[in-house]
């Protein structure tokens, strides 16, 4: 039985190479938000008398978590990339959800811009220039020289792919055909 793929067959289906997301490193100041904030609430949670500073304290503890920690987490979880044997996917949004597709077929430049931070943690900014109006970049990407090389193995493969289908579809057959005859 031949493998088959969206309805084409002789094709490998396609397979997941690579989720990724920013380094997670970008969550540590709101991990240490997150401590002094509950570390505080709890210090002074005890030495509270009044109602009211006890409400006002619990309150101004929750609005710190919401805005230091959870904002930059939920910002964290929502953007993703996922590579595949075929295409690279993009998506990210919260309220709003965006995806976008670059197939390797069509071919794009792939390089990696890095700064000091970036290059201690072996990470980077993967700039993949597809011909758009402006470069689709992978921000902050852990093994940002792997991603760059496997992204580039994936397009010449595909590539090679691509012009094997169109030199066997241009190809002519070595059948003849007779017209005229009965």
């Amino acid at each position: 039985m031949s493998n088959t793929t969206d309805g084409v067959p002789g094709q490998p289906p396609e397979r997941v190479i690579a989720r990724l997301r920013r380094n997670a490193r970008v969550l540590f100041w709101p991990s240490v938000a997150l401590i002094a904030a509950s570390g505080a609430a709890g210090y002074f949670a005890g030495r509270l008398d009044e109602v009211w500073e006890i409400v006002l304290l619990w309150s101004a503890a929750a609005a710190v978590l919401l805005l230091l920690f959870l904002l930059p987490l939920a910002a964290w979880l929502s953007r993703r990339y996922t590579i595949t044997t075929r295409r690279i996917v993009i998506r990210h949004g919260f309220f709003v959800r965006v995806r976008q597709e670059l197939l390797h077929s069509r071919g794009y430049d792939v390089s990696v811009k890095r700064n000091w931070l970036q290059s201690a943690f072996r990470s980077g900014d993967v700039r993949i220039n597809a011909g758009l109006d402006h470069p689709v970049v992978l921000k902050d990407v852990p093994k940002a020289d792997q991603v760059q090389r496997a992204l580039g193995e994936l397009m010449e493969h595909a590539q090679n792919v691509v012009a094997l289908r169109r030199q066997q579809s241009e190809s002519v057959s070595d059948e003849t055909t007779v017209w005229g005859s009965r």
